[in-house]
Order: structure tokens, then sequence, then C-alpha cells
């Protein structure tokens, strides 16, 4: 991995993590397109970047966060957080076999598109503008529609927005605490990859740390910028640009892999991704 590369992973993570545009999807489709999919660390930075964009929920919103007498928003995160860790203990493998698909992803972006044209008309603006007002049975059925976001492409922001909206909360409202559910889903998710890179023997070479630093901070900031940016645009307008942007970035993807610039189906990291280094006037192995 390059470092112009690094940056624009950065740059992607930060700007789509938040949007209702699927930052997994935008993550592969890039990282496919320069040629870096297969590499383990990419792998690996893509998503141990998520730290920097979970980083600046918390920093925006540290009144919430760390306001620990309100122990009842940290429970209603826990109920909503609930069926993805179920059903990501569950079916880790089927997940990740999904997420070596750029067809996948394509069908994804364009369904979600077509959905988020009519939200507004199928959930009407809601009343709910507290989350206060969010009870545990209103968080828990949010959570379910974020197992949606499993598919590569679908977006964790969208659904879980548009489980927000199915609740009566309002555009401004789903999109926080949308947020607010991406801080415990995104940790544990990182550090489960992150421990499942341990338990593949997974090691550093020259610079790449530097480049998860990097990474970690470009995410941050535009992540930063994009929460605030979309919390004021979905105050006075509808997801129908998201949904209009997503159809044409799937039918975009199926263009490129039907050029042969995106693979259909992405290549397996090899087994030890860093090279052992041979004994004198031995051969080196992989």
């Amino acid at each position: 991995m390059t470092w112009i590369q690094v940056i624009i992973l950065g740059i992607v993570e930060g700007l789509s993590e938040f949007l209702p545009i699927s930052s997994t999807g935008h993550m592969i489709i890039a990282s496919s397109i320069m040629g870096i999919n297969d590499q383990a660390f990419t792998k690996l930075f893509e998503v141990v970047i998520q730290f920097g964009a979970i980083l600046s929920v918390v920093v925006l919103y540290w009144r919430k966060f760390l306001d620990f007498a309100r122990w009842e928003f940290y429970l209603k995160l826990v109920a909503a957080f609930i069926p993805a860790a179920i059903c990501g203990a569950l079916f880790s493998k089927k997940i990740d076999a999904m997420l070596e698909s750029s067809l996948t992803v394509a069908i994804s972006f364009i369904v979600g598109g077509v959905v988020l044209l009519f939200i507004d008309k199928i959930f009407k603006q809601g009343k709910i503008e507290s989350d206060k007002e969010i009870g545990y049975p209103k968080a828990f059925i949010i959570g379910c529609f974020q197992v949606l976001a499993m598919v590569p492409g679908v977006s964790r922001s969208a659904s879980t927005i548009v489980g927000g909206l199915s609740q009566k909360l309002t555009r401004k409202l789903a999109a926080e605490f949308s947020f607010f559910l991406a801080v415990p889903t995104m940790a544990a998710a990182t550090a489960k990859k992150l421990w499942d890179f341990h338990k593949q023997g997974f090691t550093f070479e020259h610079g790449q740390m530097s480049m998860l630093i990097v990474g970690n901070i470009i995410a941050f900031i535009v992540a930063f910028i994009a929460i605030k940016s979309f919390i004021t645009y979905v105050q006075k307008h509808s997801f129908r640009a998201f949904g209009i942007y997503r159809i044409f970035a799937g039918v975009a993807v199926f263009y490129l892999v039907s050029l042969g610039i995106i693979k259909k189906e992405g290549e397996k990291a090899p087994e030890k991704p860093k090279m052992e280094i041979a004994a004198p006037g031995t051969p080196a192995q992989n």
C-alpha cells in the first residue's frame, strides 16, 4: 500500500461511514480499483481506521457519551446492539464471504438507493425528537434493522436510519441515533477483526504502523466534517439525493466489473500475510 492509497482510503472511510451510502461497499470498490483488495494489510487497514471514524462521533457528542449519570442512554445502545452481536457471532463466516463479492455490493447499492428514493413517503416525518423518548423496544427494533447492514453495500447508517424512521423518530434523531449505535457496533467489529488477524499471526512491516495512524487521523477529520454536514442536510432535505447516488454507483460498479477493472469475486489473501525469511543457503518459503 502506498501513501496515496492510505489517504484515499482514509477519505473514503471518513466520508462514507456515517452517510447512507455504505462505507464497506465503497472501501471494497476503492481497494479493488487500486488493485490492493487482496493484500492482508489492506483488509486490516480498512478495519483499524474505523477507530478514527468512531472517535469523531464520541468527540462530537461528548456530552452524551461522557454523561455517565444518563445510564439509560447506554442501556438503549446495548439493546440496539444485541441483534447485530448475535447475528455477527452466528454468521461471521458467511458475512466474510460476502465481503469478497463486488456484485453483491452493486446490487445492494441499487436496492438501497431505490428504498431511499421513497423512504420519506413510506415513513412520514416522526415526532420523537429526543433519545430520552426512545424506549427499549424501539431501540431493539432499530438494532434489528442494523442486521441488514451485514450484507456489504447495504449501509449500516442507511439501515439504522430507516429503522429509526419506522419508529417515528425525526430525520435528525434517526441519523444521530445511528451515529450513537455505530460506536459499540463498530468497536466490537473492529476488536473481533483485530483478534482474528492476531490469531493468524499477522505482523507489521516497515511503515505500516505509521500508515494506520495517518489513516485514522484522516478518517477522524473527514468523518467529523461529514457528520456535521449530514445532520444539517437532513433537517432541510430528504434522502432522495443519496438514493440517486447509490443507484448510479451501483450501475457504475456493474460497468467496471464488465470491463474487468473490478473482479466479481475478490481474491483471498495469502494464508501467511508476511513472507518468512529463509536462512542462508535455504530456499525462501511463503
